[in-house]
């Protein structure tokens, strides 16, 4: 019985012996040891795209202000403190703050990596809930009805593969990253169908060996919802019979397997077309918002409008891309009438 008892002392006497050390371990550790260990955890699971994305705003933004601080002295305060700093002045190049969405983005890394912490049993004071960020609604690009007609006018002057990528994007509603990746094989002719099945981006490279600090890659799309099957309109579909012959394996924008056209410089020729169109400089991501907004406008239903961008639902959809025009608010307010 005895015996018995000496044994429960004993590993009750470990136990809180344990708590202590992972009590005295979390005093010690700081923001920096943490994040690293996250960074070096993540590295097995993410993309590298994400890696890469998640590491320089670890090492840009959140280390050279917390970086040196106990995890202990995480408070709500001074993750506000961080916050109005980052709006105010959190530019590396000292031109003043960062965007309402890069510090959101900034926040929601930091809140992750403290989870990680609590999971390793460390302790963390900030109550992440009570940290608010008050965010201003941006003023979205999309093209109106005058802009739109005259670009389609001058993408349609001729066949240009760079061209017709573009066309996709105006009518089907694909990103940039996903024309730039699309080969011919994507192109199911017998049923219409164009597959989106990969993305296309450049990225920092971490390890210098061609003495190149970025490089382009090809992955998966951005997120399960985004790998889709979209029906392809009769007019784009009669542009792409000239690929019908070619390699499998030929990029789209190029029609050769060796040769493909990176997002940057798809978006420079974008850009110049519109010049050419004088039309006001807008970013290409423009065309998915305007194909979105083009479709409501055309009695699409939001669930059907939601799978063919690759929404995760319906929400993100209808929040995000689609924009009603004036011209479609005054045609809705002249069904008001009196009596």
């Amino acid at each position: 019985m005895n015996t018995n008892r000496k044994l429960v002392t004993t590993l009750f006497q470990k136990i809180i012996g344990q708590k202590k050390a992972r009590c005295r371990c979390s005093k010690d550790e700081t923001v920096k040891s943490i994040a690293q260990s996250w960074l070096e955890n993540s590295s097995f699971h993410l993309k590298e795209s994400s890696y890469i994305r998640y590491r320089n705003l670890v090492w840009n933004h959140i280390l050279p202000e917390l970086g040196e601080m106990k995890l202990s002295e995480v408070t709500t305060e001074r993750v506000r403190d961080l916050i109005r700093q980052l709006l105010r002045k959190g530019r590396k190049d000292g031109r003043g703050g960062l965007s309402e969405k890069m510090v959101k983005d900034i926040l929601a890394l930091l809140k992750t990596i403290c989870r990680y912490a609590v999971q390793k049993g460390f302790e963390v004071p900030c109550c992440f809930e009570l940290v608010k960020m008050k965010c201003t609604e941006g003023q979205v690009q999309i093209l109106d009805r005058e802009e739109r007609t005259a670009l389609e006018r001058f993408l349609l002057q001729d066949d240009s593969l760079i061209k017709t990528g573009i066309l996709l994007s105006l009518y089907m509603g694909l990103r940039l990253g996903e024309v730039c990746a699309l080969k011919k094989r994507h192109i199911i002719y017998k049923e219409e169908i164009l597959q989106v099945r990969s993305t296309m981006q450049r990225i920092q490279q971490l390890e210098c060996t061609d003495g190149r600090k970025t490089k382009v890659i090809v992955t998966a799309p951005k997120s399960s919802s985004s790998v889709r099957d979209i029906p392809i309109p009769l007019f784009l579909m009669e542009r792409l019979e000239r690929l019908r012959f070619a390699p499998e394996d030929s990029y789209i924008l190029t029609g050769k397997p060796e040769r493909f056209i990176e997002p940057r410089t798809m978006e420079n020729n974008f850009k110049r077309f519109l010049r050419e169109c004088r039309i006001t400089e807008i970013n290409y991501h423009a065309l998915r918002h305007t194909f979105a907004t083009h479709c409501i406008e055309n009695g699409f239903d939001v669930k059907t409008l939601s799978e063919i961008l690759g929404h995760a639902n319906v929400n993100i959809t209808l929040n995000r891309y689609v924009h009603s025009s004036m011209e479609r608010k005054k045609e809705n307010m002249k069904k008001l009438q009196v009596g």
